[in-house]
């Protein structure tokens, strides 16, 4: 069996040997987990399935209690501020009577009409005022003698008590004597008037002014209740309130009731009205007088309802409001709990096994991504090895991990570096060896070339001079002087290259040598019709740099971008700081390089000029390498030339 499975995954290949052997080992501890994962689940829903529901009923106790707190603050606050409004109107009409009678006692000293008939016009006034549905206006003396009422006028009323035996009567009069000119004073007293078939008392209050000439206590008073022109809109309000209460289902057939402490239901979908104290379960508790005893807790109780062919169990947590001396009550059946535990049993087995079938998926998923993680560096890597085997040593495998894999692959990519640069150093070597041989070379061409150029130039010139610019011989005698010294130059230019001296540095100020160099090259030929713009970052501390070859290599640069655009053109030469080294930039918008001929740029020899030496990019890059900068082109035919020369600012020593 062992040799089956082993020569059967021989001859897989890297990810489908994972699929196979890591699968399973995924899948099956899944199916066993989730299992038993079920089956505790399920044992633990039972458990806990009663716990959660006697927390419902405990929130939708609490929710009821802050429902009834609600309702009761409402109404609170909007009898409070009626009480406020009705102060103030008692006050307003308190005061407009005491302004009646203070004017008709008024008329009386300037002498208008006699005292008694002031008075009469003052009890008159007094009389027609209103005061809500009941209240009245009323004046008495500091004694308590009544001068204006409307039923008991000349009685003394100073012993009076109200329904609580306080003498309300003598609180008014000791206060009225010693209040202040213009204070309104106020007293609230309970008040049963049998003449307005009063059953119970009601609060009254009282608004009053003290007239001190005549010793009058001028009063307005009315009834609290009357000002809660609103009581249909609060009985409204509390009646949703309550069939709010009764339609909330708690489970399937529980409820919510309230009731007070003397058992009369308050709130209940049936026996709302009726008094339930001595109501028992079936096991002979009296359930609803230990609730109204002990006011908040739980309860359980067999209950059958009409119907029902055996009692279930009931629970039911119940707690108090003070404000209106009621026990909130809610209550469920527990056979209803371990219906919802049923229904989770279900639950539980359809989503273990669509979790399963979810999670086997996302195994194979994954299963199948770790294997591309592995293999496909592996493939990436065995790509790279084929490349390199012909020859493409430029070639990098991407690593994107640290693992053993990303390891192996920083160690390829080593290894075909050391190879490149081992490729590039020889080919230096061979470059120097032809440097070398060109230097030798140059010597004896320069010897051997340039003493017959001498006489040739020198009798040239000395037929230039003996001839007239007339004379038909003049032109090739000018042409031979021409080109003689366009071979002298490029034996010069030979020389330079093979034998390029070494820089001596200087620091330098590296924006006023340009400076010196564009002035001087824009006086060229190749320039006439070219615009040069100078962009210096004025930050550039000094560079160590040979001015005269950098001289060079800038003219050469800046000519070249002349030649490139003869019809006329923009030139920007531009110096900014980046990191450690000094970035010089020659761009211009001039006819640009083929893409061919940008490979060749730097090669010796290579030109596109009709007369060119090809050699002057070629001693450009060798001085710059010499103070270790690197200079790089970019060109779009038909869109210029950019040309960018990177220096150090202080070379390292060769």
């Amino acid at each position: 069996m062992y040799q089956l499975l082993n020569n059967f995954l021989r001859r897989l290949k890297l990810r489908s040997k994972m699929l196979v052997m890591v699968l399973p080992l995924v899948i099956i501890p899944i199916i066993l987990v989730g299992g038993i994962t079920g089956y505790i689940a399920n044992h633990h829903a039972y458990l806990g399935i009663t716990q959660t529901s006697k927390d419902d009923l405990e929130h939708m106790s609490s929710f009821t209690i802050d429902l009834l707190q609600s309702h009761h603050q409402q109404f609170q606050v909007y009898k409070q501020d009626k009480e406020r409004i009705f102060r103030q109107e008692l006050a307003a009409l308190a005061t407009l009577s005491y302004n009646l009678v203070e004017t008709q006692y008024r008329q009386a000293v300037v002498g208008r009409i006699d005292r008694d008939r002031a008075l009469q016009e003052a009890r008159n006034a007094l009389k027609k005022v209103n005061v809500g549905e009941s209240g009245y206006i009323y004046a008495m003396t500091g004694e308590g003698s009544l001068k204006v009422h409307i039923a008991r006028e000349g009685e003394n009323v100073y012993n009076e008590k109200d329904e609580n035996g306080r003498y309300f009567i003598r609180e008014m009069c000791q206060k009225a004597r010693h209040s202040k000119p213009g204070e309104v004073l106020y007293i609230i007293y309970p008040w049963r008037n049998a003449a307005l078939g009063d059953k119970k008392a009601r609060n009254k209050i009282v608004a009053y002014r003290y007239l001190r000439e005549w010793d009058w206590i001028i009063a307005a008073g009315g009834y609290l209740e009357e000002t809660y022109d609103n009581e249909s809109f609060e009985r409204s309000s509390f009646g949703l309130l309550k069939e709010k209460l009764k339609q909330k289902k708690v489970g399937t057939t529980g409820y919510i009731f309230c009731m007070d402490s003397k058992g009369n239901f308050k709130i209940h979908p049936s026996g709302e009205g009726k008094n339930f104290i001595d109501a028992t379960g079936d096991d002979g508790k009296k359930f609803i007088k230990e609730m109204c005893e002990k006011k908040s807790g739980w309860i359980r109780y067999p209950w059958r309802n009409k119907g029902e062919p055996s009692p279930r169990m009931k629970i039911v947590r119940y707690d108090y409001f003070e404000p209106w001396d009621w026990i909130v009550a809610v209550g469920s059946y527990e056979d209803e709990f371990y219906n919802e535990a049923n229904k989770i049993r279900w639950r539980i087995l359809a989503w273990m096994l669509f979790l399963s079938l979810v999670v086997g998926v996302g195994a194979t998923l994954m299963v199948i991504l770790a294997s591309r993680t592995f293999s496909d560096p592996i493939n990436r890597m065995l790509e790279s090895i084929r490349q390199v085997k012909r020859g493409r040593l430029d070639v990098r495998v991407e690593i994107n991990s640290e693992d053993e894999l990303g390891e192996l692959g920083a160690a390829f990519n080593r290894m075909t570096e050391i190879i490149q640069r081992n490729r590039e150093m020889e080919a230096t070597l061979a470059q120097h060896g032809k440097m070398a041989s060109l230097g030798v070379l140059s010597s004896g061409v320069a010897h051997e070339i340039n003493n017959p150029l001498g006489v040739i130039l020198g009798y040239a010139g000395y037929l230039e001079g003996k001839m007239s610019e007339d004379d038909p011989g003049y032109k090739y005698i000018h042409e031979i002087k021409r080109e003689s010294k366009r071979c002298k130059k490029i034996v010069q230019d030979l020389l330079n290259y093979a034998r390029t001296p070494k820089p001596v540095l200087k620091t330098t100020n590296i924006n006023s040598l340009l400076e010196q160099i564009v002035d001087f090259a824009a006086n060229h030929t190749d320039m006439h019709n070219v615009r040069v713009v100078m962009d210096f970052d004025k930050s550039i501390p000094p560079v160590m740099l040979d001015g005269d070859q950098m001289r060079q290599v800038a003219i050469n640069l800046i000519l070249n971008a002349g030649a490139a655009m003869g019809a006329g053109g923009l030139l920007t030469v531009s110096t900014m700081v980046r990191g450690d080294h000094v970035v010089i930039t020659f761009r211009d918008n001039g006819e640009g390089i083929d893409k061919e001929n940008l490979e060749k740029i730097f090669e010796p020899f290579f030109t596109t000029k009709e007369k060119g030496t090809g050699l002057g990019l070629a001693i450009t890059k060798q001085i710059v390498e010499q103070h270790h900068g690197r200079i790089i082109i970019e060109s779009e035919v038909g869109d210029g030339t950019t040309v960018t020369v990177q220096l150090p600012f202080e070379p390292e020593e060769f």
